[in-house]
Order: structure tokens, then sequence, then C-alpha cells
């Protein structure tokens, strides 16, 4: 691959169809924005609509002729997951992205509508759903792709299948690892899926690395622990890129011509910054059972069957 690969190398991108999630904020504002610039239409979800039209405002102030669609689309709420996937395809009929980048990160113990712990809820659950129930109109589209963004914190995640959900003992960074690894554990098991059942769809994943003014700094300003905050203060300086380079991996991941599928993509330096590079991940993501294991009680939660 390109050692200084760029979003100048993104190709051509009109007639193509993206989706967004999480799009009316950070990074997956920046991919809205750059992905219609080269001619995508780019579908913005944002769980809050009036964030929401002002981010395509916003981007439509700089890009006239983008062309833009607002969805409202709520990943920690399966009824919003529903509408919103039926009025896409009642509205589109192809989807050559899939872009599921919505998430919170490291909060204090919450629960979706649906009864959920929050970080797994919206970070998987709901984009587990949202991609099984979109999943038929993305095979139909020729060499789609399907990008889950993940974190570092996959690294430090373990699937705690006794207590996904955090109720008998609850950490909000244990939380979030798990639910970061989740995704990558997701996007081979998907790969592995529609690769034996003859489609030629891209699923892979990426992470930014550290990101000013990314999930982070949210993070940070969430939190209660004074030497977390002064740690970060310290460290961001430092070592964290601008939102430019932090798209890349995921802008790789999904327009790339020689992006592969079940691949993990990050900075290239230390996994903290740099241009995208192939990465290894968490060794858990890489054990058959325990993705299987992930695919099955994700079914079972959400209802959502993928056939």
């Amino acid at each position: 691959m390109n050692a200084k690969w760029t979003q100048e190398n993104i190709p051509d991108l009109a007639g193509k169809v993206v989706v967004i999630t999480g799009a009316n904020s950070g990074l997956g504002f920046a991919c809205a924005r750059i992905l219609a610039a080269r001619g995508a239409t780019v579908v913005m979800t944002a769980r809050n609509i009036t964030k929401g039209n002002k981010a395509q405002a916003d981007i439509l102030q700089n890009q006239p002729n983008a062309s833009l669609d607002l969805m409202q689309l709520d990943v920690g709420d399966l009824r919003s997951v529903h509408a919103f996937a039926a009025a896409f395809k009642a509205k589109f009929g192809r989807l050559d992205v899939l872009l599921n980048n919505a998430g919170i990160m490291a909060i204090p113990r919450q629960e979706t509508v649906d009864g959920f712990e929050m970080q797994f809820g919206v970070n998987h659950l709901g984009h587990f759903a949202l991609t099984g129930l979109l999943i038929d109109i993305i095979v139909k589209t020729p060499h789609a792709r399907i990008h889950n963004v993940t974190s570092s914190a996959n690294y430090t995640g373990t699937m705690n299948f006794d207590d996904l959900m955090g109720e008998k003992e609850y950490s909000r960074w244990a939380a979030y690892g798990q639910s970061k690894l989740a995704n990558i554990l997701f996007t081979l098991e998907l790969q592995e899926r529609l690769t034996a059942a003859g489609y030629d769809t891209i699923v892979n994943t990426s992470h930014p690395g550290m990101v000013m003014g990314n999930l982070q700094t949210n993070s940070v300003a969430q939190s209660n622990t004074r030497m977390e905050a002064w740690l970060y203060r310290l460290t961001e300086p430092l070592f964290a890129q601008d939102i430019k380079m932090g798209v890349l991996p995921m802008l790789y991941g999904m327009t790339a011509e020689d992006a592969r599928g079940g691949v993990f993509y990050g900075p290239r330096w230390l996994n903290v910054r740099g241009y995208p590079a192939e990465k290894k991940a968490n060794k858990e993501a890489y054990d058959a059972a325990t993705r299987q294991r992930l695919w099955q009680v994700s079914e079972r939660l959400t209802g959502v069957h993928y056939g």
C-alpha cells in the first residue's frame, strides 16, 4: 500500500451512496465533507437532527453542489435503527459504503432505551443491527464496503460474556475497550461469512490514533479524575494529530482500491499518528470461537438475524 496515502488519492465517487453514522461532528463530519467533495451522495445521520442540520449547512456553505441527505438515527435505540433502515431502503436503491462511526467513550454506567450498557449498545449492538438491516441492499451493490471504526482501546479490551452489560462490576474504560474489541470481532466474522456466501463486499476496520478534539476530549470533559485530565492535557500536544490525518485510516478502508477485507488499519507511527498502515489487533480478535459467540449473542440481543 502507498506509504503516504492521503485524501488526494481517493478516487472519483460519483454515483456512489455512502451512509455515515454520527456524521454531525468529529471524524464522521470530516469524512462526510471529504467524500462529498469526491462526488459521493452522502447520507449524514445524526441522533440530534438540529445538530445534523447545522453540520449539513456547514458543508453546503463551502460545497454548494455537494449531494447530501440528512436522516435521523440513534444507534442506541433499536426502534430508531429499524426506522432508519426502512426509510433508507425506501429512498435509495444502492449502498456502496456504510461507515459505522458513531460512538461514545468511557462514560459512567448508563443504559440504552433497550436496556443495554450504553457503550456496548451504541458502539457495537446498534451498528450490528443497522448493518444487518441494510445487508440485503449492501450485498446487491457491486463492490460495496462496510467500515467499522474502532479504537486503540481494543488492545486492552476483553469480551466478558458473563457480564457483558457491566451489571456485576463496571469500569468505564473496560466497557469501552470491550465495545471496541467487539467492533473488530464483528468485522472479521462478517467478512468471513460474506466471503463464504460468495459476495464481493469488503468489510474492514480502523482506528484514528490520537486525534485532537475527538472522543478523548469529550471523555476527559466528563471525567471526575483530575489525574486523567492532567495526563491527557500533557500528552495531547506531544502525540495527537489533527483530524485531517486522523480520518485517513477510515478513508483508506472505505475508498482505496487496494484496501482489503478483514484488515485493521491505523496510523503508521506507534499506532498513534501518521499515514494509514495495516495493523495487528488484540489477539482475542482473531479467535474464531469468540467471534462466533459474539455474533450469536448480538443476534439474540438485537433480534436482527443476517440469515
